[in-house]
């Protein structure tokens, strides 16, 4: 069994933590890997359902997702039920139509905040992409290039005084580090290795 496998054997094995759900946050700064990651894991879970957080957040409500969050997604998967939200167009600057996400045995919400305060009760565990803000940051222009510099310079300011408000990284199970070939899994909590 490779790591990631052993890992994602762990975290199937946990207690649920939101309904039947055992609810993963893979969290870290813009550019830092956690889609990537959060795919690759979907996939060592044999096919876990993946909830990005671009889908819930705006061009005006970078950070003020959580009651989305809540009613359309964690609320419903709460009860057993199916979630259904409805993603943001960053294109069209609006909301398309419903998705629906079922209440598997573990789902992945991935995206900048996902270990928030207000979040992390309903969680199994709390990832954190571990790589610096600079260089997630520097990684996230590169991928986006030079027709959204100015998003990215609001973001990083909107980023840091999410971050400062509410940190996650202080909070998370594993730091997970990105190596030339797979992944480096530090276990947690953080917060009492500091």
């Amino acid at each position: 069994m490779n790591g990631l496998a052993l890992h994602a054997a762990r975290l199937a094995a946990l207690p649920p933590s939101c309904g039947p759900v055992r609810l993963v946050a893979v969290d870290g700064h813009a550019g830092s890997g956690k889609s990537t990651f959060a795919g690759r894991l979907a996939t060592a879970l044999g096919g876990a359902p993946v909830l990005h957080l671009d889908d819930l957040a705006t061009h005006e409500e970078l950070f003020a997702w959580t009651g989305r969050l809540r009613e359309q997604v964690t609320g419903p998967l709460s009860r057993g039920g199916p979630a259904r939200y409805t993603p943001y167009d960053w294109t069209a600057r609006t909301f398309g139509p419903a998705r629906t996400l079922e209440p598997a045995p573990v789902v992945l919400i991935e995206g900048v905040g996902a270990g928030r305060r207000a979040l992390r009760p309903l969680l199994a565990r709390l990832l954190w992409m571990d790589l610096p803000a600079e260089e997630s940051w520097a990684r996230g222009r590169r991928r986006d290039g030079p027709a959204l510099r100015s998003f990215w310079d609001g973001w990083t300011a909107a980023e840091t005084a999410h971050f400062s408000a509410d940190p996650s990284r202080p909070w998370a199970d594993a730091l997970v580090r990105q190596l030339p070939v797979g992944y480096e899994w530090l276990e947690g909590p953080v917060r009492e290795r500091r």
